[in-house]
């Protein structure tokens, strides 16, 4: 394996690492050789994720936690810490949305929720921020380290619906831009943040939105496709070759990016 994209042994984090997009990640990066470390809510479907993980001969362990609690968090990182003695990327892919937070087409801005567009804040915005000062307390005693904050096209245009996970979005690309500079200023360079922004990809989240009970495109579905020059849905797995390079030192002079995988969703004009 060529040492720019060599990551065997490294120890990666990734938060919400039990949704579909961070178990294929997890899944690959242990393929990688890293040694994976699953933080999220649901423990059996994390453990599920760690037995099939170590049973293809990789390593992995999953660990409890609240992205916005951040003494468990805490906890997550001076227990890794100890098994392995350091941290070499974090992901921070936890998030998620709520009904209050969202605008149908038959309601107004008149039926936002203000608490439940806070909590989407906070879930995806505070809940990145969150993990971000925690885990990069020993990257910054190591001079090394590689965070990768997820963002979303709708970070990049205000879409219908999502009011409140879209105003998270985007304040995770500006958050991403900040501390890029604020770790290479007070860190030096061997600390990098990126974000990755995915286009559409079937999730646990949005799968009710974009397709009906019987797998065709609802009404949404059909507009993203019509929006995406590849005429498709991602699959969660195309999301890991650019996450391998974020975090390797394939991209050691990358930082303060945001990197769209998204089948040309973003590009498209008309």
């Amino acid at each position: 394996m060529s040492s720019l994209f060599n990551i065997q042994d490294n120890v990666v984090v990734i938060t919400g690492g039990t949704g579909v997009l961070g178990r294929s990640i997890a899944k690959y990066l242990a393929a990688e050789g890293a040694k994976v470390v699953i933080l999220g809510r649901k423990a059996a479907v994390g453990n599920a994720i760690v037995a099939e993980i170590q049973a293809a001969g990789n390593e992995a362990m999953f660990l409890e936690t609240d992205v916005l609690d951040i003494a468990k968090v805490q906890q997550n990182c001076d227990e890794i810490v100890e098994k392995y003695g350091r941290v070499d990327a974090l992901l921070n892919a936890a998030g998620g949305n709520m009904p209050g937070a969202t605008i149908a087409p038959d309601k107004t801005f008149f039926d936002l929720d203000p608490a439940q567009f806070q909590t989407v804040l906070n879930l995806n915005l505070t809940g990145t921020v969150i993990p971000t000062q925690v885990f990069l307390r020993p990257m910054a005693a190591q001079k090394r380290g590689a965070i990768v904050n997820f963002s979303s096209m709708a970070a990049f245009r205000p879409m219908t619906r999502v009011c409140g996970y879209a105003a998270a979005k985007a304040g995770i690309s500006n958050f991403t831009a900040y501390m890029a500079t604020e770790c290479a200023k007070k860190f030096g360079e061997g600390i990098r943040v990126n974000a990755i922004a995915p286009g559409f990809f079937i999730t646990e989240q949005n799968r009710s939105l974009l397709t009906n009970p019987d797998g065709s495109f609802t009404q949404r579905g059909q507009d993203v496709i019509r929006q995406t020059p590849f005429g498709r849905m991602g699959e969660p797995e195309e999301l890991c070759g650019t996450i391998h390079y974020l975090i390797s030192n394939a991209s050691r002079f990358v930082t303060g990016t945001v990197a769209v995988v998204d089948g040309g969703f973003n590009a498209f004009a008309m």
